[in-house]
């Protein structure tokens, strides 16, 4: 595969690592970025690999909890612009309250509001608005009690990022400051059982190739690997984290302290994942020139 300056570029973007390091990274890989990003890691050059996909689509998240039961709908349109106008927002907040009693998204765009179905009151409004839009995604949550919180609201239930919380227990308090919590800390998993063991498998063989790296024996490594997964795990699983509002606990030890036991979450980000085509300004001007 040829390795463009661009794709040299977005992996500098990406990881913070020097122009050279980042084309050789691609080069070994054939320009495979996933692991150019952790070719570098292993090289210790990688200074910050992202974790997270580009957030490059626009629109709302909206979330809605009706007694032990909560759900969040993600709808995208092309522009920031949209997702102010208060038509858009009006229908987004139709879609959530039907989705309420929804399996998944197809089920969703079939659900009716004012009697026509969620996908043809989307393909309207796109007439109407002149902007391309869709349902997303959307992710359901049931606990004895579910919290909602979202983060950039523009309204009431919605804005840029839609979190839910359930619980075994009834302490709201405590669920919005863990709603808060994963907003800001996005955990890729509620505790290690949840977490993709294809992931673990990954960083751990990142880490194995790191600290031979070091050229110390496999017998220490071996040491080394355990307290590095170990660390890996309080980052990434939300139950292992340092609680945000008291880094002296974890998550789940202020759940206990709480009175209440976490037992799932959901959180979805406008755009989380999605990449657009980016062209420089003096490219879409000329683009416009010509119609």
């Amino acid at each position: 595969m040829a390795i463009t300056a661009a794709l040299v570029k977005e992996l500098r973007d990406s990881t913070g690592a020097g122009m050279m390091d980042a084309k050789k990274a691609l080069t070994e890989t054939d320009g495979d970025m996933e692991a150019a990003v952790d070719w570098l890691r292993t090289k210790g050059l990688a200074k910050a690999a992202k974790k997270s996909g580009r957030t490059a689509a626009e629109g709302l998240v909206a979330v809605n909890v009706a007694g032990g039961k909560g759900v969040a709908v993600e709808v995208n349109s092309e522009t920031d612009f949209v997702g102010k106008n208060a038509d858009f927002q009006g229908m987004v907040a139709s879609i959530v309250n039907v989705a309420i009693d929804a399996s998944d998204v197809d089920a969703l765009k079939a659900a009716e509001i004012n009697g026509k179905s969620v996908e043809t009151t989307i393909t309207d409004a796109i007439a109407t608005i002149g902007e391309n839009m869709s349902v997303r995604r959307m992710a359901s949550l049931e606990g004895t009690s579910v919290v909602s919180y979202v983060h950039n609201s523009v309204t009431t239930d919605m804005g840029k990022i839609g979190v839910l919380v359930a619980l075994s227990g009834d302490n709201e308090a405590f669920g919005k400051q863990v709603a808060m919590h994963i907003a800001a800390v996005n955990p890729a998993s509620l505790s290690e059982a949840d977490l993709d063991a294809a992931v673990v498998e990954k960083e751990k063989t990142v880490q194995m190739d790191i600290a031979r790296e070091s050229g110390k024996p496999e017998a220490v490594i071996e040491k080394m690997i355990v307290g590095r997964m170990k660390k890996f795990m309080a980052e990434v699983t939300l139950l292992n984290q340092q609680f945000v509002v008291n880094p002296d606990l974890t998550v789940e030890a202020a759940a206990k302290e709480a009175g209440v036991e976490i037992t799932g979450f959901v959180r979805l980000e406008v755009g989380e994942g999605i990449e657009v085509e980016k062209e420089d300004f003096a490219a879409e001007v000329a683009k416009a020139v010509k119609g």
